[in-house]
């Protein structure tokens, strides 16, 4: 049977906006170590499933997927956002 996870896709580090970050993520586990190729010395596998990421709006409909196609799931929940209030006075005490 194949697991997966499914979580809230983070906000990227390259940005300070939080746009697509409402969305939740079923990616599936790696089932083997990955092996470096002999002839380029890339990492890789033959799983295909590590490749995949499902994108869906809500984390109930992440779950009724993977509950209709027999997927053992492991539903992840999203870290809460602190608000950090600061002044741009505060710099120059």
């Amino acid at each position: 049977m194949a697991t997966a996870r499914i979580y809230q896709q983070p906000k990227s580090a390259m940005s300070s906006g939080k746009a697509l970050t409402h969305r939740w993520v079923l990616e599936f586990e790696p089932t083997a170590a990955q092996i470096a190729d002999p002839l380029t010395g890339w990492a890789g596998a033959g799983d295909t499933r590590q490749q995949l990421r499902l994108r869906f709006p809500t984390a109930e409909a992440a779950k009724a997927y993977a509950e209709r196609e027999g997927i053992e799931a492991q539903v992840i929940p999203a870290p809460t956002r602190k608000l950090k209030l600061q002044a741009y006075a505060d710099n120059f005490r």
